[in-house]
């Protein structure tokens, strides 16, 4: 009977081994597998990201070709006359083109005021994302925007004022896909993975620069700049679908997510704290430093990315020459570069954070002090130096730079999670501010004296890192803060 008894506790023993080893490798499982629902999500997120990059950004391209002193002296890209005997070889498609005696400063105002409506909505749109749920802010804005896109070839037509004002209805609607993509991440990531799954979207927004440069250059070359809108356009439409039968704002709601990664991400949340209603607290918020760091080093990083972006084929086309087609693919460069620097960063911090190695506070103020400073220097060095080396400089600073994205909504996240929506909405303004000045600064600077004016705007840039950096090392926290815990007395009702 004893023998009986020891085989029979040594069995239960053995499977009780199996059954926890088994749990084990399905928590390894969840943890690593890429494969997992909320790295498809992360994915999907990533594509609309790119979408509504991309056709943010056509019109910085199409600029080129479309204004006739900024233009090139190649006729498919901006003939208004003639036809296919006139010009041989050239695509019919190509012909018919209307170009505009735009001045530097008018290009600059036209191509910022998709980010004045971008700034009108960015505060609300993160409130009532947090409101209404992230899912609809999501697909109502990626449909609005798509749309818009298309049409936007037929309001230059119409004269600057119509192309401003569907440009800036553009940029409202915009905003909330900006402000919807990282609050997914309450209650999709887990901690130790938050940077991770934050990181992939924000590579779609430099697959969507890097794309509407690359192939915007090669579009308007061959068919005319308006089909660089429509085709962009009509690829956000095809993919409303998409997000809108796969996407859901938490995994409790989706309907193709596995019981085993459910479990996984719920219990690795924190515990959430108390819905934030229909009030904020709005003096503590103003009067919060390490909040205030946040957005400051928010600015500075899309100032950069502003100058980087939407102004690279105006320098490259004023100070080097070049055609449409080197123009492009030179100017999507330091983008597909970033790419890979999100996503290793974003792995780099998550590595750190889940080892213990530092603590969060740290880990935010490395990869912003290792992203930001280099650039500053490459920047007070290209002035200076050949046109080549000017292009390894921008895909460098680029490279660097893009370090700091694994920063911003992760460390929104850890210092307010309970105001999250709205935060992000009003990290979307500090991140507008510099995408509408960039573009009037450039024109202003560049106007009278383009070479001095470009050797200007780098030092100005440097200069702006630099504050940015030391606010955020004095500054910058990564815990909950006090006015984030509980119900303030000062608020504000809605």
């Amino acid at each position: 009977m004893a023998s009986v008894a020891d085989t029979s506790t040594t069995a239960k023993r053995s499977t009780d081994v199996v059954n926890m080893q088994r749990d084990e490798q399905e928590q390894r499982d969840q943890r690593n597998g890429f494969c997992l629902l909320r790295y498809k999500l992360a994915v999907i997120l990533s594509l609309c990201i790119w979408i509504t990059v991309s056709q943010q950004g056509s019109l910085s391209i199409a600029i080129v070709s479309m204004v006739n002193n900024t233009g090139l002296p190649d006729p498919s890209n901006f003939s208004t006359e003639g036809n296919s005997e006139d010009l041989p070889g050239v695509p019919i498609l190509a012909l018919q083109v209307p170009i505009f005696a735009w001045s530097p400063e008018i290009q600059g105002i036209v191509l910022s005021s998709f980010f004045y409506g971008n700034l009108l909505s960015s505060i609300p749109s993160g409130y009532l994302t947090g409101i209404f749920g992230a899912k609809k802010s999501l697909v109502i804005g990626l449909v609005m925007t798509s749309l818009l896109t298309i049409l936007t070839p037929f309001a230059v037509v119409q004269g600057m004022p119509f192309t401003i004002l569907i440009r800036g209805i553009q940029g409202i609607f915009q905003a909330p896909v900006v402000s919807a993509v990282p609050s997914f991440w309450k209650k999709w990531a887990p901690v130790t993975e938050r940077s991770l799954l934050n990181g992939i979207p924000a590579a779609g927004a430099l697959l969507g620069k890097f794309t509407i440069l690359l192939v915007g250059g090669l579009i308007s070359h061959s068919l005319g700049w308006p089909y660089i809108l429509y085709i962009f356009g009509a690829i956000g439409l095809a993919c409303c679908p998409l997000s809108f039968f796969l996407i859901y704002d938490d995994p409790m709601t989706h309907p193709y997510i596995s019981d085993s990664e459910k479990e996984y991400i719920i219990s690795s949340l924190p515990i959430e704290v108390m819905p934030i209603g229909w009030s904020l607290p709005i003096k503590a918020m103003v009067g919060s430093l390490p909040l205030w760091a946040i957005m400051i080093i928010c600015f500075c990083y899309f100032w950069i990315f502003a100058s980087m972006s939407d102004a690279l084929p105006i320098l490259f086309n004023n100070m080097f020459h070049l055609d449409i087609r080197n123009n492009g693919f030179l100017s999507s460069l330091p983008s597909i570069v970033s790419i890979i620097t999100i996503i290793l960063g974003s792995k780099m911090a998550d590595f750190l954070l889940s080892r213990n190695i530092f603590s969060p506070v740290v880990i935010r103020k490395f990869l912003v002090v290792l992203g930001m400073l280099p650039t500053a220097v490459l920047f007070i060095a290209i002035p200076y130096v050949s046109t080549y080396t000017t292009i390894i400089i921008l895909i460098l600073s680029s490279a660097m730079n893009n370090l700091y994205v694994t920063v911003l909504t992760v460390n929104i996240l850890e210092i307010a999670p309970r105001y999250n929506n709205f935060l992000n909405g009003l990290s979307n303004v500090f991140a507008l501010l510099p995408q509408i000045l960039v573009p009037t600064v450039v024109g202003f600077l560049t106007g009278q004296d383009s070479l001095n004016g470009w050797k200007n705007i780098f030092f100005l840039s440097a200069a702006i890192i630099l504050i940015g950096v030391i606010i955020f090392l004095i500054f910058g926290r990564a815990e909950i803060q006090d006015w984030a815990k509980e119900r303030t007395n000062t608020t504000t009702h809605f």
